[in-house]
Formats: C-alpha cells, sequence, structure tokens
C-alpha cells in the first residue's frame, strides 16, 4: 500500500477510480477493510480513498504515540489532505472517522466539498455518566476486559463483512497493543477539543448524516443531537450497527450516491 507522511506517522491507504475524490475514514480498533463492501461501487464513478488511521491497519504510527486521539486524528486528516493534493473532497468518516471529517470542514472549509457522518463523534452532550464511561474505558486494564464483549453489540452482525469486522476488531481489543489504542481513543473523547457543538455553526459543506439504530453507543438521540447542532443536515436511520454500510451497502450506497449526485451537479 502507498503511504503518505503525517503527524503521527506515515499514514497507509488505497485507491480505487477516477473523478471526484471520496475519502473514507474508519473507526478505533477498525481498518479501511470495513470499506470494502461499498469502495468498489464507488470507485466505478469516483477516485476513492480509504485511509488507515495511525497504529490501524497498514499504518503503524509513531513510536511516541503522542497523536494518538480523536483530535490527533483530526490533525493527521489535514496532512493526508495535503500531502495527496487533493481538490475539494467528499468525505465518509464513521465514529472517530466523522470527527476528523466534521472538523476538517470547520478548519479548512475549501477542502471540503461534502460530509456524510456515519454514527459520528463530537456532537453529543457528556452526561455525567457517559463521562464515567469513557474515562473507565481510559484504563486500558478495563477496555481490554469490556470491549471485546462492547464490538458484537455495538457491531450488531448482520451479513458475513459484519461478522469479519467483529472477529478482526474483538481480536485486536484483546491484546495489550488493542486495548493501549483504544483506551486512549476513550480518554481523549473527553478533552474539550472533541467537542465541536459551538464551532458547529462554521460548517458550511453540505451534510448527511446516516444512523444505525442498533448502535447503542451512538444511539438516535446522539444522531439527533448532531443534526440540531448542525445548520441543513440530512438525518437518515437505517436499522443497522454502528458500521452502517457494511450491514446495509445497497442501502448505504443510495443515499451516498443521491446526495454525491445533489453536490456535483449544483
Amino acid at each position: 500500500m502507498p503511504s503518505v507522511p503525517t503527524r503521527g506517522g506515515d499514514v497507509a491507504y488505497r485507491v480505487k477510480g477516477k473523478g471526484q475524490p471520496i475519502v473514507l475514514l474508519h473507526a478505533t480498533l477498525h481498518d479501511s477493510r470495513d470499506y470494502e463492501v461499498i469502495a468498489d461501487r464507488l470507485a466505478e464513478k469516483y477516485r476513492t480513498i480509504s485511509v488507515d488511521w495511525p497504529w490501524h491497519g497498514d499504518s503503524k504510527g509513531t513510536p511516541s504515540k503522542e497523536r494518538l486521539s480523536a483530535v490527533g486524528f483530526a490533525d493527521v486528516l489535514e496532512d493526508v489532505v495535503e500531502g495527496l493534493k487533493l481538490e475539494p473532497a467528499i468525505f465518509i468518516g464513521n465514529s472517530v472517522g466523522g470527527f476528523a471529517a466534521a472538523r476538517l470542514a470547520i478548519t479548512q472549509p475549501d477542502k471540503v466539498r461534502g460530509l456524510v457522518l456515519v454514527n459520528a463523534g463530537g456532537f453529543v452532550t457528556w452526561t455525567p455518566f457517559t463521562r464515567l464511561v469513557a474515562r473507565l474505558l481510559g484504563f486500558a486494564s478495563i477496555s481490554r476486559l469490556v470491549m471485546p464483549h462492547l464490538v458484537g453489540r455495538y457491531m450488531s452482525p448482520q451479513t458475513s463483512h459484519d461478522e469479519d469486522i467483529t472477529r478482526r476488531v474483538t481480536t485486536r481489543a484483546r491484546t495489550e497493543e488493542g486495548a493501549s489504542v483504544v483506551a486512549a481513543l476513550w480518554r481523549s473523547f473527553l478533552d474539550p477539543r472533541h467537542d465541536l457543538r459551538s464551532r458547529a455553526e462554521s460548517i458550511k459543506a453540505p451534510v448527511l448524516l446516516v444512523w444505525g439504530t442498533r448502535d447503542p453507543v451512538f444511539s438516535r438521540t446522539a444522531a439527533e443531537e448532531t443534526k440540531l447542532c448542525i445548520a441543513g443536515a440530512k438525518l437518515e436511520f437505517l436499522d443497522a450497527g454502528h458500521v452502517v454500510f457494511s450491514s446495509m451497502p445497497t442501502e448505504f450506497q443510495r443515499l451516498v450516491q443521491l446526495f454525491i449526485e445533489s453536490i456535483v451537479e449544483e
């Protein structure tokens, strides 16, 4: 796989197709393979770029892990966009990938033609309970015990591809390295810079929210909160878990295709 240098180390990526660039960003402990079921379909019309975050997939990351956080990944995305010399792109971001894409739309709006946020973070109210959960999962020893069980719940597998993702992520969550990675990400969600609500008005690009209703971590309420924050955002619910595009690829692609066409034809 080719790679591009970033503040978080060399980031691996896959490119398919030609035309309008579409950048695919995955969730914590996942990797770019999550998007395999839709990348080929999108590549029939567009230049599709699937990215592995640092310390994920084929991206190694730096030894210090200084950028191992949601905000750090958002910084890395800025470097990826600059390193690949991308024209304004459409970003499809799942979970922490959605946060990074949304922050890019705030900090570098000229780089973002459209956003598809899939069960994404950055726009929800943190309650005392959810803060406690994040703090606890911020300990690698606790994450290593809890995450292997949580993965199956938030994935809510419906397809063989879902099951492959669940096995892959669960296996990594049981390792010392995987637990360290996921704990660092959970700690970072409590960083005030992870809260984009006060800056959401700066998002001028068209936004489509696609939300899986079976996800207990990013609930329907989180989707509605996110929609309220982002002026003009369109919200679509699908009967799926956290990785909607894997569970319901045909339905997801239909929604995204209509969204892309509405932007490209403007």
